[in-house]
């Protein structure tokens, strides 16, 4: 036989699955006979080539796409890319082939076989059956991660405590990518040692869904994993909605000024309809917040009728009150919050004889309300609307400059603009009661006072200017 002929290498049998099946497709069937040695004198023989992915991902073995999930299809799969050696008679045992997506190798050394198949239940169940005066190529063909795969292999020259500490350098990131390795390989040791480094590590939210989908895709011993599985399971913890109503009361009961907006701003973005924390519609106990606001309420006029009442606990409470009043408009519950503020006589009559200070963050209240009346985020009644016009819209009037002067937050040309379109959403002649006090104020007092000039054009352009065929 030519030396052509004997450079030639032989792909060894491919054997049936000898265990249950895990979440990886290294699996042997030992059914079959042993893999024939190679030899020289050998006819040639073409090579079908199969390859195996990375830990943790099953490709179809054939050219051909699978639909279904390879997953529950594993006892079909079979061991590939285990062929003779190149070297022939020359090289004896095996070798670890490790091959990335991007092209990159790994070959595993002596000492790193060893390693791998005294605890890899994969490997050793791999290597068993061969005959090993023979020698034999294991490649693992379009590995995801290689690091992944050698860190495994680093973890397993360690013992004992030294485990953690080991991990504790790599990182939690580190440890999932091992984790997924040693679910893969059935390296039993590492899984253990990974979850119960990961259970006492902080996490990131995205490590933290590396995990859900590691404990999704392997059947794990649950009390390894309870632990872990408690830190992001909900079940018994109380109904969102209460939680709410209880740290929402909290906040407006704090006297730390700059902790309660922090506060705010938190709550806020938790609330929020486009908040990263919404997975679902969240819990908001209406009745529970509108308690809460009468509440606020009560404390209100109680420090208004003290005989020297602090403009400061006052301006808390109202400050209370309007963040009360964004987050129920926010969440689309807030027509009852403006008949409440409506009927507040006692309140409105004490609005010329408060401090500007008071009168300034009653009309913030007033000015959420006109806002939201004019984007249609409120719908109410047009004798609801009347109302709260006949009620605060004076107010406003008088304190619009000092809004302007100290917004807030508040955007002034669209609370302009709000009040106007407002406005125009009562009857023609509600309307012109309105716009005849503002014209008043407005002549007198210029910008401290809304300007609602567009307004009023369409409101005198739809009374008196006739369209055009209208006799």
């Amino acid at each position: 036989m030519s030396t052509t002929s004997a450079g030639l290498r032989r792909t060894a049998a491919r054997r049936p699955a000898i265990r249950p099946t895990w979440c990886c497709s290294f699996s042997l069937d030992p059914q079959t006979p042993h893999s024939k040695p190679y030899s020289p004198i050998a006819k040639p023989h073409s090579l079908t080539s199969r390859r195996i992915l990375s830990p943790g991902r099953v490709s179809p073995i054939d050219s051909d796409p699978i639909d279904s999930d390879p997953i529950q299809d594993l006892q079909e799969k079979r061991l590939s890319s285990v062929e003779e050696s190149r070297d022939g008679g020359s090289f004896r045992g095996f070798r670890v082939r490790l091959k990335g997506r991007e092209g990159e190798v790994v070959i595993l050394s002596e000492k790193e076989k060893e390693m791998i198949c005294e605890n890899s239940e994969v490997f050793r169940g791999l290597i068993g059956g061969m005959d090993l005066n023979r020698g034999f190529e294991i490649e693992l063909d379009g590995v995801k991660g290689l690091e992944g795969f050698k860190a495994t292999i680093g973890l397993m020259r360690e013992a004992g405590r030294n485990e953690m500490r080991w991990l504790a350098k790599i990182g939690v990131s580190g440890a999932i990518e091992i984790l997924e390795v040693s679910c893969s390989i059935r390296f039993e040791r590492g899984i253990a040692a990974c979850l119960k480094y990961v259970e006492a590590a902080p996490w990131t939210e995205n490590e933290e869904e590396k995990l859900k989908t590691l404990l999704k895709t392997y059947s794990l011993n649950k009390t390894l994993t309870q632990d872990i599985v408690s830190r992001f399971c909900t079940a018994s913890l109380t109904s969102s909605d209460n939680l709410t109503v209880h740290l929402i009361r909290s906040i407006t009961s704090g006297s730390n000024s700059k902790s309660r907006r922090e506060l705010h701003t938190l709550m806020n973005g938790i609330l929020s309809s486009s908040s990263m924390y919404q997975k679902d519609i969240a819990g908001l106990n209406k009745e529970g917040i509108y308690d809460l606001c009468h509440s606020v309420l009560d404390s209100l006029l109680v420090l208004l009728k003290e005989e020297r009442p602090s403009a400061e606990r006052i301006s808390q409470q109202l400050e209370n009150l309007n963040w009360l009043s964004e987050i129920l408009i926010e969440k689309q519950i807030g027509e009852e919050f403006v008949d409440l503020w409506i009927n507040q006589g006692e309140l409105i009559s004490m609005h010329e004889i408060s401090s500007p200070m008071v009168r300034y963050e009653m009309s913030r209240v007033s000015a959420t309300i006109f806002i939201s009346l004019g984007k249609g985020k409120i719908h109410i009644n047009g004798e609801k609307r009347f109302e709260f016009f006949n009620s605060w819209f004076g107010p406003m009037l008088l304190d619009f400059g000092w809004l302007r002067r100290c917004p807030k937050g508040l955007e002034m040309r669209m609370l302009e603009e709000c009040i106007g379109q407002a406005l125009l959403t009562l009857a023609m002649q509600q309307q012109q009661r309105f716009f005849m006090e503002w014209f008043r104020v407005f002549s007198e007092q210029g910008r401290e006072c809304p300007n609602l000039t567009r307004a009023f054009q369409v409101w005198w352009r739809r009374s008196f200017v006739r369209s055009v065929g209208q006799r």
